[in-house]
């Protein structure tokens, strides 16, 4: 099981070493509202020219002023502005959201460097996946954040009609807590279900390519709910504690901005308000960073993988071949690859691969055992004639030999 470490510290340090992918979500956001706000610009700066209102704005900050400039340049180029700066806008926004969100999951997870091209890369490969992650968030939103808004409509003009002041505040802002609670339940939920899609593509099959099979939404849907189920203390506390940080750094930042607005020079104002949003934007990485780390805590599974490994080291090249397979699920054509490391304590015993289960444990063929007792020596080559020293008697004496005794 991998090592349990703070998710919360764990996740600023992911969030820090694949930083480059907050920059490239960054330079595409402050992009694409450049460009959107480019319309918007030129009308307001038209109106301004040629209005008295605008003399309002030179010494403070008149919001009624902004706004009623917004609704004439509304109502003169409808058309225009609804086409230009609310459709496009959206749309664009997704299209950025769903290829830059599962690269920066992806690299994450995998440990791999942030480049564009990877993150470019998974998002094409999760695309349609997120897409339906993002119609999935909607409808529950709709089941379960509908009934809670109507309740608390009620519950509004209950509050106005019996309570004044500083109490009917509290309660209606009682009411408002109730809803951000769920929304952020609802959005914790389906980000664990983000993590865990991404978690299943890293899943490759012997030949290297990735596991179609295992990589469909539905899937990760009980995984995320028993996730949250089971840690929806400790994770929930950190979404909102770095949710009400993002909100508070743009609180200050733009009310920073807005007392800036009457000076010379607008590019303070600028860098203040990018300031807050820069802060807003890597907090909700941060965010990101902490359902990693909870997820590689607790990685998805499959049945295809589900089998009980034996404890210790050892290397397969190659999958098991092996007649054993799964009680409740038929054999597949290809298994997920499970790389293990082998060790040989004793050179003298064969090692044979471990069981796939427990309750049926491979029985070891016998050793060959050595005879304990070598021959020492090679055999004698053959005598011509009987060793005296063995026989105890002289051999009979040739022809001609004289006895020196006789």
């Amino acid at each position: 099981m991998p090592q349990k470490r703070n998710i919360f510290f764990h996740g600023l340090g992911i969030a820090l070493r694949r930083f480059p992918a907050f920059v490239w979500t960054y330079l595409f956001n402050l992009g694409l509202a450049l460009a959107f706000c480019i319309p918007l610009y030129r009308h307001l700066s038209h109106f301004m020219n040629h209005s008295l209102a605008s003399q309002r704005l030179a010494s403070g900050f008149d919001v009624s002023i902004v706004l009623g400039a917004l609704m004439r340049i509304r109502g003169e180029h409808a058309g225009e502005m609804s086409a230009m700066t609310s459709q496009g806008s959206i749309f664009a926004f997704l299209v950025i959201y769903f290829l830059l969100v599962p690269g920066t999951l992806f690299s994450y997870l995998a440990s791999q460097p942030a480049e564009l091209s990877t993150l470019v890369y998974q998002g094409l490969l999760h695309f349609w996946r997120f897409v339906r992650i993002a119609l999935l968030t909607l409808l529950a939103a709709l089941v379960i954040l509908g009934p809670i808004m109507a309740a608390q409509r009620y519950w509004d003009d209950f509050v106005s009609d019996r309570f004044v002041g500083r109490t009917a505040l509290l309660l209606t802002l009682a009411g408002v807590l109730v809803i951000f609670l769920a929304a952020s339940l609802l959005r914790l939920y389906f980000d664990l279900v983000e993590v865990y899609t991404v978690q299943l593509g890293t899943h490759l099959l012997v030949s290297g390519r990735s596991d179609r099979r295992v990589r469909r939404v539905r899937r990760t849907l009980a995984p995320a709910f028993r996730l949250l189920r089971l840690h929806l203390l400790r994770i929930w506390l950190i979404f909102l504690v770095l949710a009400a940080a993002g909100a508070a750094a743009v609180f200050f930042t733009s009310r920073t901005a807005m007392h800036m607005l009457a000076k010379p020079h607008a590019w303070p104002m600028f860098l203040v308000a990018q300031l807050g949003l820069m802060a807003m934007l890597f907090l909700r990485f941060w965010q990101r960073g902490t359902e990693v780390a909870l997820a590689l805590q607790h990685p998805i599974t499959t049945h295809e993988d589900s089998y009980p490994e034996p404890h210790g080291s050892y290397r397969r090249a190659t999958p098991i071949a092996t007649g054993v397979s799964s009680p409740t699920h038929a054999p597949h054509k290809e298994r997920v690859h499970h790389i293990e490391v082998m060790s040989n304590p004793d050179p003298l015993v064969t090692i044979y691969p471990p069981p796939f289960s427990q309750e049926e444990p491979a029985v070891p063929e016998p050793a060959t055992v050595p005879d304990p007792i070598p021959n020492p020596e090679p055999p004698s080559p053959p005598l011509d004639e009987p060793d005296p020293g063995v026989f105890h008697h002289d051999p009979v004496p040739p022809p001609g030999h004289h006895d020196e005794n006789a």
